[in-house]
């Protein structure tokens, strides 16, 4: 059996459990493919960006259990799993992903509302009389 590379990624409300092989390059994403998932070339880069800074595209197979935010969240947060992962395969490939900011989560999250007004920071009208 080939060794499989298992790591999480995070970004907003999106999850990213993927599952990584040696292969030929194939990425999918809730059993479809990335290119199909991810619609905008953007998306797409941001999938590939730790595979092209460390050098090794087309060389892993990558599965995605994608949930949770939007395309945008998902698409970064796969990126930091794949990251992730590549550190667990190659230690020393740390040294190049992370001046690139590929293993930072993005601690940006959505903020939550509170009682008494109808959003995180708007106040219900205010009416003097």
């Amino acid at each position: 059996m080939t060794q499989e590379f298992i790591a999480t990624g995070r970004r907003k409300d999106a999850v990213a459990r993927i599952r990584m092989t040696v292969g030929t390059g194939k990425i999918e994403v809730n059993g479809r493919p990335f290119e199909e998932y991810f619609k905008t070339t953007n998306l797409q880069n941001a999938v590939l960006q730790p595979f092209e800074t460390a050098k090794l595209v087309n060389q892993f197979d990558v599965s995605v259990n994608a949930h949770g935010g939007g395309t945008n969240g998902q698409a970064g947060a796969v990126r930091l799993a794949v990251a992730r992962a590549l550190t667990e395969v190659n230690p020393e490939l740390r040294a190049l992903l992370k001046p690139e900011g590929l293993l930072t989560r993005d601690p940006r999250m959505k903020e939550r509302k509170k009682p008494g007004q109808p959003g995180a920071r708007k106040r219900f009208q205010f009416s003097k009389r």
